[in-house]
């Protein structure tokens, strides 16, 4: 079985840009691209296979062909597809938001809760986001101050650089500011509470729902605890650079700076998901080669065996 190269989902939303189609290659007619869903199995849009014998199958049907041991089994405690990948470019900030819990969402929208993880690959100067709260505050001040449009006077806003690493733990108030290029690993959900959206308006000329009830039920009213840097040191190793970005019971995402040939194998626990930032890779193994380029994801199933990485390139491994 050769690497899956995969054709992602594309969204445009109103705040996204179009670097995701000049700089990271997605061919669509859209003007905008908000998100990019890299890794998908989602009922809003799942990946499709780009070429070899299951070409034109989403990644949900040919798992549903194969069986769920592709996953590896790792993933046996999860009923769907843990993950989500996503390449997100803001060119105008996102609302002020929130994700609920597993408890809470799979018991109120009947999906999995949203922890995420993100990754800075670009930002322009000055760029900022939301993250938490600058000092604890009351369920009563929440409220109060979401009514009388004051609710950025106490949000944690933080200056971010490239290379930044933010883990969202569900629960936590968090916004994408302008100017981010965003590589986000997260739950496989779809369930976002909005609570401040600087008073835009949709397609339809209305403002955006806010989902303001749902928000007081599951935001964690303190500052995060955790830094804004990856959770590991970069390690350096024959043909290659690593740096872990985050582990968690969903998803252990590790960003590989490559710099000449480097040997991997995929074993029976977990599958390797692999995202292109930057430069170009060639994947190598008993199947024939494969070339990453900028804005590209391989997906490799679990036990798939050895192969190697070749080239100058940024790429982010996710596996579970």
């Amino acid at each position: 079985m050769t690497p899956m190269k995969l054709i992602s989902p594309l969204k445009d939303y109103l705040w996204g840009g179009t670097k995701l189609k000049t700089d990271y290659n997605k061919q669509t007619e859209l003007d905008i691209v908000a998100e990019s869903w890299q890794l998908s199995c989602h009922k809003d849009g799942s990946s499709v296979i780009a070429d070899g014998e299951y070409a034109g199958l989403t990644l949900p049907e040919w798992i549903e062909k194969q069986g769920k041991a592709v996953l590896g089994t790792n993933a046996e405690r999860f009923e769907n597809f843990p993950i989500l990948i996503k390449l997100i470019d803001a060119k105008q900030s996102l609302s002020v938001q929130v994700h609920p819990d597993n408890e809470y969402a799979l018991r109120v929208e009947g999906e999995y809760g949203k922890t995420e993880m993100w990754y800075v690959v670009d930002c322009e100067e000055g760029a900022s986001l939301v993250y938490g709260f600058k000092h604890p505050i009351s369920k009563d001040e929440f409220a109060a101050r979401i009514a009388d449009n004051t609710l950025m006077e106490v949000v944690n806003a933080v200056p971010v650089q490239k290379g930044d690493c933010f883990f969202i733990e569900a629960g936590t108030l968090h916004a994408i500011g302008a100017g981010l290029l965003i590589a986000e690993i997260q739950q496989n959900s779809n369930s976002t509470y909005r609570v401040y959206d600087f008073g835009r308006v949709g397609a339809d000329g209305k403002p955006r729902e806010l989902h303001i009830e749902k928000a007081k039920d599951v935001t964690r009213l303190e500052p995060p605890t955790r830094p804004t840097k990856p959770q590991g040191e970069p390690e350096k190793h024959s043909g290659y650079v690593s740096t872990l970005l985050a582990a968690c019971e969903y998803f252990t995402a590790t960003r590989l700076q490559l710099d000449g040939a480097s040997s991997w194998s995929v074993g029976g626990d977990s599958f390797h998901s692999l995202m292109c930032l930057e430069g170009t890779a060639t994947l190598k193994s008993d199947n024939g080669d494969t070339v990453l380029q900028k804005g590209d994801s391989v997906f490799l199933q679990a036990g798939y065996g050895a192969y190697t990485l070749d080239g100058d390139a940024d790429l982010i491994l996710t596996t579970i």
